[in-house]
């Protein structure tokens, strides 16, 4: 250290850079680092100058003058919105330092400002964003401060992990400027805070709940993300959460889980008494299955979220007596086994010809055949795959696609031949074996337009055989 003569108080600190590192002498480098660093820093930081219009007087009219002039340019905000009161603040201030925090943002949702002066100390505001499909790009967006100083914002163990969705800033003089991962995994003080952020979370969605239901629901199918990750990912969570969580039907209806179960029970109840609730994954493709649902008064949930498949099989484990099965994985008549039969019109040997010509105008081995005794008005075919099979498939593909040591499952679909439809009566007076297999074609052909697998050469088969039969 050596000794210097100063004409004022103060401390000078000067760097040394090596040639491989001047790009942090460039003015913007040093400008972002800073910002990011050193952005809520209690004591004001000045680096260099900016240009600021000031007020000059007034003109010959009386109206206000301003002027250029050069100002200190002042990096940070001494007084960030978590260090103040609530109740001094209005929904404008939230927003506004929100916006500080991601100018490219859309305004958030709605927020929860933390202030926890026992038993740790933690202040901080937590917002709900819009959230895109992309969880990755949302995530990391939560900056942890220690008496406003920048630690990380890497906060998987300090926020439980169906919260990283949440943007914001969390403080806390409990968690130490040298903050590793194993001392985050491993300190008590840190366990509890990330308890009373789950908490405070569920407090805030169960007040919006009992406060405005009707504005509960207009924000529920953006805030159903969180909601749905947490009932997955925390036992206590969904303790809290099940009596605010909602199910949305296809008439755009909105139910707690509670009030579900009794809309449905009566008539969605099968012979051993489990109740079925039938959901739809994309309501567009799956409007005939929907409509089929309907014609027996079903009532159809909406259900074509990214983590549905997950959640489905979760409420499967809470909720007594109870399991889900997609609109289109069964016939409406078998998607809730009452033990109802329909006599068929066809003789078990007429039944097996038809099978028969089905199976040889299909011809894929992927494709189970099976004729069976439906409703008039019902469709000459189904094609729907095993609830089961189904749902295996798409939780592989959440998971990136991967299935395991077993390989990648095969498709394979139920064929469902309907032995009333007066269709079946044309293809067995056919004139000829050629004429029977264009109409099974056909009508197995609309069947798959229907689920959207039609595509390619066989789409224009089937329009030019559709022009065939009407000409």
């Amino acid at each position: 250290m050596l000794p210097i003569k100063k004409k004022e108080r103060g401390t000078e600190v000067i760097l040394h850079i090596n040639n491989d590192s001047e790009e942090f002498l460039d003015e913007w480098r040093i400008k972002g680092i800073l910002e990011k660093y050193c952005k809520f820093l209690p004591v004001a930081i000045q680096f260099g100058e900016e240009e600021k219009s000031v007020p000059d007087g007034e003109d010959k009219d009386g109206k206000p003058k301003y002027k250029t002039e050069k100002v200190d340019r002042i990096i940070n905000n001494t007084s960030p919105l978590w260090t103040k009161s609530p109740k001094d603040l209005t929904d404008e201030d939230y927003l506004k330092f929100y916006k500080e925090l991601y100018p490219y943002s859309e305004d958030p949702l709605f927020w929860i400002h933390l202030n926890v002066d026992y038993p740790f100390t933690l202040t901080g505001i937590l917002y709900f964003p819009k959230v895109k499909n992309d969880f990755e790009i949302q995530k990391n967006k939560i900056q942890l401060y220690s008496r406003q100083v920048f630690i990380t914002d890497e906060v998987k163990d300090v926020v439980p992990d169906f919260l990283m969705l949440l943007h914001g800033v969390l403080d806390s003089p409990d968690i130490p400027l040298n903050v590793s991962r194993s001392y985050l995994q491993s300190d008590a003080n840190v366990k509890k805070i990330s308890q009373h952020i789950t908490k405070k979370v569920a407090d805030k969605l169960q007040e919006m709940f009992k406060k405005d239901r009707a504005e509960f629901e207009k924000k529920w199918d953006d805030i159903n993300i969180f909601v749905k990750y947490g009932i997955i990912s925390d036992e206590k969570f969904y303790d809290r959460a099940k009596e605010f969580t909602l199910l949305k039907n296809v008439d755009a209806k909105y139910f707690t889980l509670d009030e579900y179960k009794e809309h449905v029970s009566a008539n969605q109840s099968d012979k051993d008494k489990q109740v079925t609730y039938i959901y739809t994954s994309d309501p567009g493709k799956q409007d005939s299955f929907i409509q089929g649902a309907k014609n027996k008064a079903y009532d159809v949930l909406v259900l074509n979220g990214v983590l549905d498949n997950h959640f489905i099989n979760t409420l499967e484990q809470k909720l007594e007596k109870t399991h889900m099965k997609r609109v289109d994985s069964d016939t409406a008549d078998k998607l809730i086994d009452k033990d109802d039969k329909v006599e068929s019109v066809l003789s078990q040997e007429e039944q097996d010809q038809v099978k028969g010509v089905f199976e040889k105008a299909i011809n894929n081995q992927s494709m189970t055949v099976a004729v069976e005794s439906m409703p008039t008005d019902d469709l000459p075919v189904i094609i729907t795959m095993n609830e089961f099979m189904r749902r295996m498939k798409d939780m592989a593909k959440l998971g990136g696609g991967g299935y395991g040591f077993m390989g990648p499952m095969p498709d394979s679909y139920n064929v469902t031949v309907n032995a009333n439809h007066s269709i079946m009566q044309r293809i067995l007076k056919a004139e000829n074996e050629e004429q029977k297999v264009k109409l099974a074609k056909q009508s197995y052909d609309l069947a798959l337009l229907s689920q959207n697998m039609l595509t390619g050469a066989d789409l224009t088969n089937f329009i030019k055989r559709s022009v065939e039969l009407v000409s």
